[in-house]
């Protein structure tokens, strides 16, 4: 039973269009190159080894303090998560101030602080300073370590990995790094839930007693603050942090590139669309000669909406909302990727058209115009982030942690603007290496394997934790003597009776929903009666009724935030075509289609197909308790087509039949979420309601 829950396709939607008037046909005049002037930081040492860059700007009565510790990647292997664990709890109290008074402070003061394993960052304004930096200093110093804090920082944890076990994009992100730089480097591990309980208190307290020491910390201070003042201070309140023991970390290499360009395919059966990053590893520093160009190559190539791949891939093609690409310099390890998400039915085609555009990069000269603009771009974006004191602080930072020129930033807009076409064609090749990359895939295998496969890119299969696996089988056999009428038949047997489902004449829900990008809490009203009237409302605490929609079994509306639109002839003969709160009782031999045995995960399911106007819905029934799990349909969504997934799950018997309590609703990027809190059958529903 699907309840018939009224899914939009778009959400509280908001369209706002702002039109400039402005003569397109003349290109406008470049201006005078700015004259960067940037502080150089008085540089002081605390006998603990901690290093103190200072650089005055009294502009504003604001102090920032942003404290660095550059140890060298840190493998965490069977304890992987500990550092995100640590991070966590720095910060929440330390052992002379509780964490409720820690935090009320910090709030009553205006000021910002936060941690993570390897860092922290405060800011105030200036007649609050040294208490922040007090403060700061004693949760570096004297963190507060307590079982109940860690116990809810690793559920947290576990609950992240569960809610993102299904992510297409978390899975992808996964395997790309650990097939790129190996799961026993540290950028390619990856925190499982054996790793996450493998982890004590004890453990999260040796390693930050091993790690987070002086011995190779940063402290940059940037604001409204005097040389003298901060020298006093800084000694003051970290002089008796314990200088650590110089750590050598002996990190495994990373994996070499492929010798030739591979699909590393993750299959996932309930992904709606294909998750796509090309990838290859780069060693490129900030210091080295071409870190200029390469910065602009990956900005002609996708660093925006102006890039190639988004101008192929999105702007001609419409293939995915948005196509990109990144250059990571790293002292230890660079990367370079491209990514795009789309739709299953175009997977080999983005496929074919991102390789494209890397490989006309390498190939075909930028042209002078957008040479030019990549350089406005990067000129612009980078005197703008000077006026934040956070910026000031992360360039003083790494001219020290990656052994730049101290006029490093002082030339940067020269070297930018030194770069040329020849230049943007030899980085190119030289880092995109488009003949030897890995393109990590995580989709729907059984619906984009054939295309991909006639790309003739060699193609290697991998489970969610990039280990090789042979290619998935993506359907089975339809076992003797199965057809529609006995999945069909299982169906009614598991929810009470084929009988039992024909007595259901109305069905009201009360419900608690969730959806992508709404903070706040919603609650939904759902009604149905036989044959095809239905009711949905939706309200928010303190908002009232958000949205609604009705149908009477004639005409039908619907409503957002007070802005009514009655229902089109279409919408309404739809709506017509819907005949039982069960569309099952209407399934025979001759209107639906048993298709196959697939595996949902890790579960065999009867695929049945049934025809709603031209379009398929496909309906998916486990073969272990014969209640249906999923159904798929197509849309068309603003001009491109979309995956519409429901899944149902927590049946629980109502009035003798048993009815889906939560209903989980996958529209293209967005997420929905049904959790019923109560389900009546043949009660408080009338024909008033959907009028």
């Amino acid at each position: 039973m699907k309840l018939k829950y009224i899914v939009f396709a778009s959400l509280f939607l908001f369209v706002i269009t702002l039109q400039a008037q402005i003569d397109r046909t003349q290109q406008p005049k470049p201006g005078p190159s700015p004259t960067i002037s940037l502080e150089v930081p008085y540089t002081f040492q605390l006998k603990n080894g901690m290093k103190v860059l200072v650089v005055e700007n009294h502009k504003l009565p604001k102090v920032s303090y942003s404290l660095r510790i550059d140890n060298a990647p840190i493998y965490d292997g069977d304890k992987a998560g500990i550092s995100g664990i640590l991070g966590a709890m720095l910060g929440n109290g330390t052992t002379t101030i509780s964490k409720d008074a820690f935090n009320e402070e910090v709030d009553f003061l205006g000021a910002q602080m936060n941690f993570g394993s390897s860092s922290a960052f405060a800011s105030s304004l200036t007649k609050y300073s040294e208490r922040i930096l007090e403060l700061m200093a004693d949760a570096a110093i004297n963190p507060l370590f307590v079982e109940e804090e860690f116990q809810k920082e690793k559920e947290k944890a576990l609950e992240g990995l569960k809610s993102n076990k299904k992510s297409v994009d978390a899975v992808a992100s996964r395997v790309s790094n650990a097939l790129s730089y190996g799961k026993k480097h540290p950028y390619g591990e990856f925190t499982t839930e054996e790793t996450l309980n493998n982890i004590t208190l004890d453990n999260v307290r040796s390693y930050y007693q091993k790690y987070f020491n002086p011995t190779n910390a940063y402290l940059v201070v940037v604001g409204d603050v005097s040389i003298s003042e901060v020298k006093k201070t800084v000694n003051k309140y970290f002089k008796n942090w314990e200088k650590g023991l110089d750590l050598t970390t002996n990190i495994t290499a990373s994996t070499p590139n492929l010798p030739t360009t591979q699909i590393n395919f993750v299959d996932m059966p309930n992904a709606v669309q294909s998750s796509i990053e090309f990838t290859n590893n780069v060693n490129l520093k900030m210091s080295d000669a071409d870190y200029h160009a390469v910065l602009l190559a990956n900005y002609i190539l996708g660093g925006g909406g102006e890039g190639y791949l988004f101008l192929n891939l999105r702007e001609d093609k419409g293939y995915t909302y948005g196509s990109y690409s990144s250059i990571s310099p790293n002292k230890y390890v660079g990367n370079f990727s491209a990514t795009a998400s789309v739709r299953n039915a175009v997977t080999d085609s983005s496929v074919v058209a991102m390789l494209g555009e890397i490989k006309r990069i390498r190939t075909e000269k930028v042209t002078a115009e957008r040479l030019r603009d990549a350089k406005a771009k990067y000129v612009g974006s980078f005197v703008l982030a000077l006026e934040s004191p956070e910026t000031i602080a992360r360039y003083a930072l790494n001219v020290e942690i990656n052994d730049l020129p101290a006029d490093f930033y002082k030339n940067y807009l020269s070297k930018i603007n030194a770069v040329t076409a020849d230049d943007i064609m030899r980085v190119a090749n030289k880092y995109f290496k488009a003949d030897q990359g890995r393109i990590v895939i995580v989709g729907k295998g059984s619906e984009v394997i054939p295309n991909l496969e006639k790309t003739g890119i060699p193609i290697k299969y991998y489970d969610e934790y990039a280990n090789p696996v042979e290619k998935p089988v993506f359907s089975k056999p339809i076992p003797n003597g199965v057809t529609v009428t006995t999945v069909i038949d299982d169906y009614f047997k598991a929810i009470g009776g084929k009988d039992k489902a024909k007595t259901v004449k109305t069905v009201s829900a009360t419900a608690n929903v969730t959806v992508d990008g709404v903070p706040f809490p919603l609650s939904a009203s759902i009604k149905t009666m036989v044959p095809n009237k239905e009711s949905m409302e939706m309200t928010a605490p303190g908002m009232g009724k958000l949205m609604a929609q009705k149908f009477n079994g004639t005409t039908g509306y619907s409503e957002q935030q007070g802005m009514r639109k009655d229902l089109t002839a279409e919408e309404i003969a739809d709506k017509k075509a819907e005949r039982s709160i069960f569309p099952e009782l209407d399934f025979t031999q001759e209107n639906s289609l048993l298709e196959s045995v697939v595996s949902i995960d890790g579960v065999d399911h009867y695929k049945v197909k049934t025809m709603k106007g031209d379009d398929a819905v496909y309906n998916f029934y486990s073969t272990e308790t014969g209640l249906l799990t999923q159904t798929e349909s197509k849309e068309d969504m603003q001009g491109q087509e979309v995956t519409n997934v429901v899944t149902y799950s927590n049946y629980q018997e109502v009035n003798g039949v048993k009815l889906p309590f939560v209903t989980k609703i996958k529209v293209g990027p967005q997420n929905l979420v049904i959790n019923s809190t109560t389900v009546k059958v043949n009660e408080d529903v009338t024909d008033a309601d959907f009028n």
